[in-house]
């Protein structure tokens, strides 16, 4: 199954359509950390994180993790080993927090770009997460609660996303 957005006002994944958001400054191939853009190309799917004491758990064919206070993405471009990765909280490096005091990470799933030879400074924590506005992102696929759940239903572990 293949998740497709086309443009960057909708996602279609077999017959269902939903209105989505992405980068402030649209869709390209050259993506840099921090430009805003969401990267162009084919990706897999990470697990389905969630933030349990706001959601409970919802019902996917992902792999699931709570989120904790202390999980950050790394976005730190000098710290090779952790980039676009997982950790916990570090005080010396930049993160991206899960743990957010608004609803955007309440589920949140990462896009896999840059990510098995990643590369510091190509683009890092590009992410499905929520929206209420549809309000540009700094890079990241963003839906409405409701759509990201009936998404979830859909997905499973093969699932891709093509960006174009």
């Amino acid at each position: 199954m293949t998740i497709i957005l086309k443009n960057k006002h909708s996602l279609k994944i077999d017959s269902f359509k939903f209105k989505c958001c992405v980068g402030k400054k649209g869709i390209s191939r050259e993506k840099i950390e921090g430009d805003k853009k969401t990267p162009k190309g084919i990706f897999g799917l990470e697990k389905l994180y969630y933030r349990g004491d706001r959601i409970k758990k919802p019902f996917t064919k992902l792999k699931c993790q709570k989120i904790t206070e202390n999980m950050v993405w790394c976005n730190n471009v000098k710290d090779k080993i952790n980039y676009n990765k997982l950790i916990n909280i570090k005080k010396k490096s930049s993160h991206e927090k899960l743990y957010r005091k608004d609803f955007k990470y309440d589920l949140v799933i990462p896009i896999k770009y840059n990510w098995k030879k990643r590369i510091p400074g190509k683009g890092s924590c590009i992410f499905l997460h929520l929206t209420r506005t549809y309000k540009p992102t700094a890079g990241c696929v963003a839906l409405s609660k409701k759509d990201f759940l009936i998404m979830l239903k859909l997905i499973n572990t093969k699932t891709k996303i093509k960006i174009f």
